[in-house]
C-alpha cells in the first residue's frame, strides 16, 4: 500500500482488540472448567478437550490462514475469521453436552487461525511505509497478547463466579459484532492472484494432531498397548507423514520444507514445542488445584492466578527485549526453560491442605519467570535467521509448534495425572498427588528443553536477527 491510510491508528486498535480476544479465549476458560465439568459431564480425563480442541483447530490450520489472507486479502480473511469466531462462542455458549461443547471450541480455534495472521499482514500493510511507526504500532499490538492472557483470567473468574460459565463465551458476541462493525477502519487491499490453496495438507496435519491427542488422551482407559491405541497413534504417523508428502509434492504448500534450512528455525521450534508442552498443562493443572483441591471459588482462584499473569506482562512488554538485546536468544531460552522447571518442581510439593501464599504464589512467579524469558526469544530464534519473505512463514510455523506442543503436553500429562490419581473426584490426597506428578513431569519436559537448547542451538553468529523482529515477535500469540 503506497498512501499512508490516515486512519491507522484506529485501524491499529482494532487489531490489537482483536490480538487481545484471540489470547483471552484460551485464558478466559480456564477458572470454568470445574464448573462446566459440573454440567457437561466431562471427566476428569475428557475435560482437557475444552482447551485442546481449540489449540488443535488453532495450530493445525494456523498456516492455512496465512495462505489464505495472502490470496484472497487480509481484510475479508479478517472478517470472516471473527464471523466463525462469533458463530464458535454462540454454540460453545448455548452447549447442554460435552460433545456440543468441544465441536463450540474447534470452530472457536478455526476463527482464531484466520484472524490471527491477517491481523498481523493488516498490521505491517498499515505502517510499512515508516519503521518507527511500524516498531511502535508492534509494541502497541504486542502489548494487547499478556494483557488479553491477564484479562481473561481475571473475567474468567467475575463471569463463573457472578453470572455462569456460559458468560466466558457470550462476551465474545458483542465484542466480535462490534469488530465487525469496525472492520471498515482497515485497508481493503485485494489478495494475490494465482496459486492455490493446500486444503489437503492443511486437514491431514489438523487431522493428525487431532488423532494423536485422541489417542493419548484414551490411552490410560484403553492401554497403551491395546489395538485402539497403537492404531490411532500409527494413523496419526500416517496422516503427519502424509502432510508432509504434500508439502514436498504440491504447487502451493503451507510449508515449504526449504523453510528447515533457515539456521536455528529447527532448535528454536523444538524449544517452543517443549516450552508449550510445559506450561500450558501446569496452568491447566494449577486451575484444578487451587479449585478441587484448595476449594476456591472461581472468582478466588482466577484472582491467584493474577500475579502470575501480570508478571508475564511486564517482563513480555518491558523487560524480555532488552535482555535479549544483551545476552543474545540462546541463553535466554535455554535459561528461561530451566527456571520454569525449577518453578513446577517447586509447585508439585503442593499439599492437600496447601495454601496459596505458601503452596501456589512463589512457585508459580518462578514458573512464570521462566515462562517470559523463554517464549519471546525463542521466537526471535525462529524468525531471525529467515530472509525478509520467509519471515512470516517463520513465525507461522513456530507459532504452529506451540500449540502442538500444548495440545501433546496437555494430553500426555492428563494421562499421567489421571493414572496418579487426578480422576478421583473429592480425594483430596488422590487428586494431589495426580496434580503433583503432572507437574514434575512437566519440569522434566522444560528441563530437557533447556538443556537441549543450550547444548544444541546454534550461537548468535549464526544468524543475526533482523531490524524489528524482536517487536513482530512480542506480536505473535502467547498461551496463558
Amino acid at each position: 500500500m503506497s498512501a499512508v491510510n490516515p486512519r491507522r491508528w484506529w485501524a491499529l486498535v482494532v487489531l490489537a482488540a482483536a490480538q487481545f480476544m484471540v489470547i483471552m479465549d484460551t485464558s478466559i476458560i480456564g477458572v470454568a472448567l470445574p464448573e462446566m465439568q459440573k454440567d457437561l459431564g466431562f471427566s476428569q480425563g475428557e475435560l482437557q478437550w475444552v482447551f485442546n480442541a481449540y489449540v488443535i483447530a488453532f495450530g493445525g490450520l494456523l498456516l492455512l490462514g496465512g495462505r489464505l489472507s495472502d490470496l484472497l486479502g487480509a481484510r475479508k480473511v479478517f472478517i470472516t475469521g471473527w464471523t466463525v469466531l462469533v458463530a464458535g462462542s454462540i454454540v460453545a455458549a448455548a452447549a447442554q453436552s460435552a460433545s456440543v461443547e468441544v465441536v463450540g471450541r474447534a470452530v472457536q480455534g478455526v476463527g482464531g487461525a484466520l484472524i490471527a495472521p491477517s491481523a498481523m499482514t493488516l498490521l505491517m500493510m498499515l505502517f510499512a511505509h515508516d519503521p518507527k511507526e511500524l516498531g511502535k504500532a508492534m509494541a502497541l499490538y504486542g502489548a494487547a497478547a499478556p494483557a488479553g492472557g491477564t484479562a481473561g483470567v481475571f473475567m474468567g473468574g467475575v463471569f463463573t463466579q457472578w453470572l455462569s460459565w456460559p458468560w466466558v463465551f457470550v462476551i465474545y458476541i458483542p465484542i466480535g459484532l462490534g469488530t465487525l462493525a469496525a472492520t471498515k477502519l482497515l485497508p481493503a487491499v485485494g489478495g494475490r492472484r494465482g496459486g492455490g490453496v493446500d486444503v489437503l495438507g492443511a486437514v491431514s496435519v489438523t487431522a493428525g494432531l487431532a488423532l494423536a491427542v485422541f489417542a493419548v488422551v484414551r490411552a490410560p482407559e484403553t492401554g497403551w498397548s491395546s489395538m485402539g491405541t497403537v492404531l490411532e497413534l500409527a494413523g496419526a504417523v500416517v496422516l503427519l507423514a502424509l502432510f508432509l508428502v504434500i508439502q514436498k509434492t504440491v504447487r502451493g504448500p503451507l510449508m515449504p520444507l526449504g523453510i528447515w534450512r533457515v539456521p536455528r528455525l529447527g532448535s528454536a521450534n523444538l524449544a517452543m514445542a517443549l516450552l508449550g508442552a510445559a506450561w500450558i498443562p501446569m496452568w491447566y493443572f494449577l486451575n484444578l488445584y487451587l479449585q478441587q483441591v484448595l476449594g476456591y471459588g472461581a472468582f478466588a482462584s482466577g484472582a491467584a492466578l493474577l500475579p502470575m499473569t501480570v508478571l508475564l506482562m511486564i517482563f513480555m512488554t518491558a523487560i524480555t527485549a532488552r535482555l535479549l538485546a544483551k545476552f543474545g536468544a540462546k541463553p535466554l531460552i535455554g535459561g528461561g526453560l530451566l527456571v520454569l522447571a525449577a518453578g513446577l518442581v517447586w509447585l508439585a510439593q503442593v499439599q492437600p491442605t496447601g495454601t496459596f501464599v505458601v503452596d501456589v504464589l512463589p512457585a508459580s512467579l518462578v514458573a512464570a519467570l521462566g515462562m517470559s524469558l523463554a517464549y519471546i526469544p525463542a521466537m526471535m530464534a525462529a524468525m531471525s535467521g529467515a530472509p525478509q519473505e520467509q519471515a512470516g512463514l517463520a513465525s507461522g510455523i513456530v507459532n504452529t509448534t506451540y500449540q502442538v506442543g500444548s495440545a501433546l503436553g496437555l494430553a500426555a500429562l492428563t494421562a499421567v495425572a489421571t493414572s496418579e490419581g487426578a480422576g478421583k473426584l473429592g480425594d483430596l490426597p488422590a487428586l494431589t498427588d495426580g496434580f503433583s506428578a503432572a507437574f514434575i513431569w512437566a519440569a522434566a519436559i522444560a528441563a530437557v528443553g533447556g538443556l537441549v537448547t543450550l547444548l544444541a542451538m546454534r550461537g548468535e553468529n549464526a544468524a543475526a536477527p533482523r531490524p524489528g523482529a524482536a517487536q513482530e515477535a512480542s506480536g505473535e500469540r502467547a498461551g496463558v
